[in-house]
């Protein structure tokens, strides 16, 4: 993609979030549904999943080169690397929250709640004080594309909390359509969530909703912004607070309002790099990457 084509100013104050000789990467191309990215700063390598795939890959930054990571991967969606710099994973074929321990071993930190079994969990972030937030509609127990076709056992499709002391999950969320991506603001007063239920309902929601943190439970805050291409999906925040999100036709930020052009759907994005002013970001069959003059929020 020509450099001239890979920003698109919406807001004049956008201009200063890019640098004009800037140009977007292709990383890799071998992917069916690329999800996920998740970076690892003391190894400086990115993984991601390929859902369809059965699949994680692993990104070197170092030499470019990508092999397997995980396969199968229980059909992996989002990841996130906590605090203590272990794997944290979304795992539609297992409908679990797993994370992968320093020796390599897998365990499961959630897949039942009130002793049912969740849907597919889709996407999760960590807070400070050690708890996970994470997202559970149904894509993955839709079919066997992404997953492994199968029956809600939930009442609906919610939002979770899960306790870093007692290992038990709340509802913080429970009026969404298809709960999908989820970030905190930097100072994490302010928590973002995907619905993506456009695609399950002809007047389903294609929107960003923000809520302010209280402790333990959400305020609704409203629809942040409405997606204008496509769906919204996975979403990352810089250090000021603005929100780079995946979108139909490109990466969209909030704001001042403004778009990376991407030859692809977008499905996520993630912060990485030294600096953390690399902007992953993943297509449908490809990762590609961009360098910025911001600096994204740490999340771990």
């Amino acid at each position: 993609m020509d450099r001239e084509t890979v920003f698109e100013i919406l807001d004049p104050r956008f201009a200063r979030l890019f640098i004009g000789t800037a140009r977007l990467d292709m990383l890799f191309s071998d992917c069916r549904w690329a999800e996920g990215p998740a970076y690892f700063p003391a190894g400086r390598y990115l993984v991601w999943s390929d859902i369809p795939n059965d699949r994680m890959l692993r990104y070197d930054e170092c030499n470019g080169q990508v092999s397997v990571f995980r396969h199968p991967s229980g059909h992996s969606n989002g990841n996130t690397v906590d605090r203590a710099g272990r794997l944290v994973t979304c795992e539609h074929g297992g409908r679990r929250v797993s994370r992968t321990e320093v020796d390599g071993t897998v365990i499961t930190l959630a897949d039942r709640f009130e002793g049912k079994r969740l849907n597919s969990p889709n996407d999760v972030v960590e807070r400070s004080d050690g708890s996970l937030w994470f997202t559970d509609p149904t894509y993955g127990i839709d079919s066997d594309y992404e997953g492994n076709k199968g029956e809600s056992e939930q009442a609906g499709n919610f939002v979770y909390r899960l306790d870093p002391e007692t290992g038990s999950l709340s509802v913080v969320a429970d009026d969404f359509v298809q709960p999908n991506g989820i970030a905190f603001s930097p100072d994490e007063k302010t928590l973002y969530i995907v619905d993506t239920g456009a695609s399950h309902r002809t007047d389903g929601p294609r929107h960003i909703r923000k809520f302010a943190v209280l402790d333990e439970k959400l305020i609704d805050g409203g629809v942040f912004a409405e997606a204008t291409s496509g769906f919204f999906d996975g979403l990352r925040l810089d250090t000021d607070g603005r929100i780079w999100t995946s979108a139909g036709d490109s990466v969209h930020c909030y704001t001042p309002v403004g778009k990376i052009k991407v030859p692809e759907v977008v499905a996520n994005v993630c912060f990485g790099g030294p600096k953390r002013n690399y902007l992953y970001i993943c297509g449908t069959t490809s990762l590609y990457g961009v360098r910025l003059p911001v600096t994204g929020a740490k999340t771990f």
